[in-house]
C-alpha cells in the first residue's frame, strides 16, 4: 500500500467557490488501487503555500506519494511547477513526459501542461492537470510505474 496525499491547487476551490472534482476523482482512483489517501487539502495558487504544504507532507507526515492537481497551465496564477521545483531534491522528467505523451493522443492541448515530478526525501511528488479528465488520464498514464518508483525511493528489498 502506498501512503498518498492529494493537494488541489485552486484559488476558487480554496475559497469554497468551486467543487474539487479533480481531487475527488484522484482519491477514487488511488483508493481503487488499494492505496491509502492520508492527506487531502485545497490551497490557493500561492507559491509559498504550495511549497510549504509539499514540505510538510514529505518531511513531517512522511507520505510516499503526493499528487497535486491544478496550477500547471500558462496563466499568471499557475505556479505549481515552480513551487514544486523549490522543494524537489531530484527531478523525474520521464513521468511528466509520459503523462504529456499519453495526453497528446487525446488532445493537442496536453503539451500545454507544465507539470513536473520528482523526489523530496522519501516522497515522490507529481503535478497533474487541474481538470478532472486531465488529472485522471495523467495518473492512469503512469500508475503502473508508481509502486516500483516508491519501492526504489524507500529502498525496499529487490530494488
Amino acid at each position: 500500500m502506498i501512503r498518498v496525499g492529494i493537494l488541489t491547487v485552486s484559488d476558487l476551490g480554496s475559497r469554497g467557490e468551486r467543487e474539487d472534482t479533480a481531487g475527488r476523482a484522484l482519491r477514487d482512483k488511488v483508493e481503487e488501487r488499494g492505496w491509502s489517501v492520508e492527506c487531502y487539502d485545497i490551497v490557493p495558487d500561492e507559491r509559498d503555500v504550495i511549497s510549504g504544504r509539499l514540505r510538510e507532507w514529505a518531511d513531517d507526515t512522511g507520505l510516499e506519494l503526493i499528487l497535486t492537481t491544478g496550477g500547471t497551465g500558462f496563466s499568471d496564477r499557475d505556479v505549481t511547477p515552480e513551487a514544486t521545483l523549490e522543494v524537489l531534491e531530484k527531478q523525474a522528467p520521464g513521468i511528466p513526459e509520459a503523462m504529456r505523451a499519453a495526453g497528446l493522443q487525446k488532445t493537442p492541448m496536453a503539451i500545454l501542461s507544465r507539470g513536473v515530478a520528482g523526489i523530496r526525501k522519501r516522497t515522490l511528488i507529481l503535478n497533474l492537470p487541474g481538470s478532472m479528465k486531465g488529472a485522471v488520464e495523467s495518473l492512469e498514464a503512469v500508475r503502473e510505474a508508481l509502486p516500483h518508483a516508491v519501492d526504489v525511493i524507500l529502498g525496499r528489498p529487490g530494488h
